[in-house]
C-alpha cells in the first residue's frame, strides 16, 4: 500500500489503515512527544492527543510537501496547545551568569539518554522554547506566535534554558 493510499484510508476510517500509519510512524513522533515532556508517561499521553488530532485532521493534508513533516508539525502543536492551557511560568530565581566563562571549544562527554533526561527537567516555557529552537528550527518570531509570547520572551527563555543545562552539564563533569 502506497503512502497515498494509506492516507485515503485513514481519512475513510478504516482502523487497519489507522494501525498501520501509527505503527509506521509511532516511534519518530514519540521522540519528538520526549523532547517536549517532563517524562516518558506525559511523552506517552502527548503521543495518544497527537494521535487522535492527527486522525481527526487527515483530511486537511493536501499531498503537498512531506507527509512526515505535516505529521511531526500536528505533534508539536497538540503539545503545544497542551501547555498553553496550563499555568504561566512562574519564574525561578535567576540562573547566575556563572557559565560565560566556560568556552564553547570545551567538549563535556554526555549521554544522549542523560541530557534528554536534563531537557525534560526545564520548566515547561524554557523547555518547549529550548526544543523549538535548537531541536526543530523555529525561529524567535514563530516560537512567540505559537506561544503567545514576544519574540524577547522567546530570547529570554532560550538563554535560561541553555544556563539550566550548561550548570547540570558542569555539575555532572565535576562529580565524573
Amino acid at each position: 500500500m502506497t503512502q497515498k493510499e494509506l492516507i485515503k484510508k485513514c481519512i475513510k476510517g478504516n482502523r487497519e489503515a489507522q494501525e498501520v500509519l501509527y505503527r509506521t510512524y509511532a516511534p519518530e513522533l514519540y521522540g519528538v512527544c520526549l523532547k517536549y515532556s517532563r517524562n516518558r508517561k506525559e511523552a506517552e499521553d502527548n503521543l495518544h492527543d497527537s494521535f487522535m488530532t492527527i486522525y481527526e485532521k487527515m483530511d486537511q493534508y493536501r499531498f503537498r510537501g512531506s507527509f512526515e513533516g505535516w505529521l511531526k508539525r500536528i505533534t508539536i502543536n497538540t503539545v503545544l496547545q497542551k501547555y498553553r492551557k496550563k499555568e504561566p511560568l512562574t519564574l525561578l530565581s535567576e540562573v547566575p551568569e556563572l557559565f560565560e566563562e566556560v568556552g564553547a571549544a570545551e567538549e563535556t562527554e554526555i549521554s544522549l539518554g542523560l541530557l534528554l533526561k536534563y531537557i525534560q527537567e526545564l520548566p515547561h516555557k524554557y523547555r518547549v522554547t529550548f526544543n523549538m529552537y535548537v531541536l526543530d528550527g523555529y525561529t524567535h518570531k514563530e516560537i512567540s506566535e505559537a506561544l503567545g509570547t514576544s519574540p524577547g520572551t522567546s530570547k529570554s527563555n532560550l538563554s535560561r534554558a541553555r544556563a539550566i543545562l550548561q550548570e547540570k552539564i558542569l555539575k555532572k563533569k565535576q562529580i565524573a
